[in-house]
């Protein structure tokens, strides 16, 4: 079942799509702010976005360039009740696959999402990276940026923030991140998580002024945009 996310603040009109793409049997996820959005869009992933460019706290042409920097990949329909041609063409420029204008017909919406559908499925896959914030992880490539500029890890140093950042906002636990990177083979003790988060905090967050590796005393460790 394809899984799409739906970003609109109108809530009548979010119903009314939502309730369309249920039966046209995928999964919606909705939200209605730009903040929370972006939260989704770097946790999960998703067939297709819907993008209202009139947001109460965040422009969705901002939320599309955003997402752009990661995932070149996933479809985005952007919706907008401006039909100016200025205002297509920056929907263009910050990554929208296409453009609907309100008002519009829900049967007009579901076209458009299937052509979408259909052509992401004849494009090849692009390497997966994850984000979190300003924190860029390239998966293939096993590299790591942070505000354009990149981070020099080793490979231990890499996998502790992959598994921090796959959980985002999430508790690990030394005894978790011990059995998810070096296994039962080797004998770890906590005092050497603590030693490579102490390593990631030099290299990720204090040359930028940033605190995103977190302590939760007595529980773990977790990554914070």
């Amino acid at each position: 079942m394809k899984k799409i996310l739906l970003i609109e603040d109108d809530f009548t009109l979010s119903r009314n799509i939502k309730d369309a793409l249920t039966d046209a049997e995928w999964q919606v996820e909705v939200a209605y702010q730009g903040a929370i959005a972006e939260k989704l869009l770097q946790r999960e992933i998703y067939d297709c976005i819907i993008l209202d460019i009139n947001l109460p706290d965040k422009n969705g042409y901002d939320i599309c360039r955003n997402f752009r920097r990661y995932n070149q990949s996933t479809p985005v329909l952007m919706l907008t009740a401006f039909g100016e041609l200025e205002d297509k063409v920056q929907g263009f420029e910050c990554g929208a696959d296409d453009y609907l204008t309100k008002p519009f017909y829900i049967r007009e919406l579901l076209l458009r999402i299937q052509s979408l559908l259909k052509r992401s499925e004849k494009t090849p896959a692009f390497a997966k990276i994850l984000a979190s914030g300003d924190i860029l992880i390239d998966l293939a490539a096993k590299t790591v940026s942070r505000q354009g500029t990149s981070i020099e890890l080793t490979p231990r140093e890499f996998q502790i923030l992959v598994k921090l950042a796959e959980n985002q906002g999430e508790i690990i636990s030394k005894k978790e991140l011990i059995e998810a990177i070096w296994g039962h083979a080797v004998d770890v003790n906590t005092n050497t998580v603590e030693v490579y988060i102490n390593f990631l905090r030099n290299k990720i967050d204090k040359p930028f002024g940033k605190n995103s590796i977190r302590t939760k005393p007595g529980y773990g460790y977790y990554l914070s945009n």
